[in-house]
């Protein structure tokens, strides 16, 4: 289980640095093809910076105001706060703030930058669903998140990702109002530059490997997470059970977005079959493994 954790971790190291290195590809291309690769790569940095900084301090409340959550009123829902309560004594965590979200589909996530200035969201379908053992299970599930940090490194993925989505925007606006004339230099005739072109096929594909590149580090943390709440209740069955009842849903989450799809507990959005020709390319987008080989992984422990 040790060893799970530090290749996870050490994975989500190396796909952060990737996501860096995307970023900086696509300002050197915006610089290309306006006839100047360092002022695309200085603009580049001060856009990621500046929503950086911007989604480190308000993460939290964006993602619990776009997904409609509420604080949940301690007498309405005592029993949700008595499990929050339990387990961070259990977790050595400071109590997170707590949510609810009046959802009919079973979900959840945490959000914020670090274990003092964290939340948890849990929708009503959820809490109609699980019995006590098994809340509890999501619970920790969601409180690992906290604990791993991971909610800094989701918040992190969003912002490159977006950081990435706008700056390509940008530049294919730019270039669509200038026609493309912009002399640049290497170019020859009327012949255009090889390597503007290279940068317009990279500010193409871009968002897509963005995407993946999150979709990924969504993935390794839910697997620990997944272990970490075990190791934090110490009793598997209780969140096997719980993403056994998620496997058997089929209501979609309409508090989610594409922007926050990769936090929640369960891929909340309906998204398309991984079989077929095409298989291997949807699942590269997949924001969380498979219910079933998360089961799967629990019920060796």
């Amino acid at each position: 289980m040790n060893d799970l954790i530090s290749a996870n971790k050490r994975r989500t190291v190396l796909l952060m640095f990737g996501f860096v290195i995307v970023v900086l590809l696509v300002g050197v291309a915006v610089g290309s093809l306006l006839g100047n690769g360092v002022t695309g790569t200085i603009l580049a940095l001060v856009i990621s910076a500046v929503m950086a900084v911007t989604s480190y301090w308000k993460s939290d409340s964006i993602a619990l105001a776009v997904s409609r959550a509420v604080p949940a009123d301690e007498t309405e829902f005592r029993r949700l706060h008595n499990l929050v309560e339990g387990l961070c004594i259990a977790g050595g965590l400071p109590k997170p703030r707590v949510y609810v979200i009046h959802d009919e589909a079973p979900n959840a996530f945490a959000t914020g930058r670090n274990p003092k200035h964290a939340a948890i969201a849990i929708t009503t379908g959820l809490l109609a669903t699980m019995n006590r053992v098994e809340l509890e299970g999501v619970v920790a599930h969601e409180l690992s998140h906290i604990k791993n940090y991971d909610i800094l490194v989701s918040t992190l993925a969003v912002t490159l990702v977006g950081t990435v989505a706008l700056i390509t925007d940008i530049a294919l606006r730019m270039m669509w109002w200038n026609g493309g004339r912009v002399s640049r230099s290497g170019d020859r005739g009327d012949r255009g530059n090889p390597l503007a072109i290279i940068g317009f096929v990279l500010l193409l594909v871009s968002p897509l490997i963005a995407r993946a590149m999150q979709a990924a580090v969504s993935r390794r943390r839910e697997t620990l997470a997944d272990v970490s709440a075990v190791r934090m209740t110490r009793y598997p069955p209780g969140l096997i059970s719980a993403l056994e009842k998620l496997q058997a849903d089929r209501t979609e989450t309409a508090s989610a977005s594409m922007a926050t799809a990769h936090m929640w507990i369960e891929q909340p959005l309906s998204g398309v079959k991984d079989g077929g020709r095409l298989g291997m390319w949807h699942k590269l987008f997949n924001t969380h493994p498979p219910l079933s080989e998360r089961i799967a992984l629990l019920r060796e422990m």
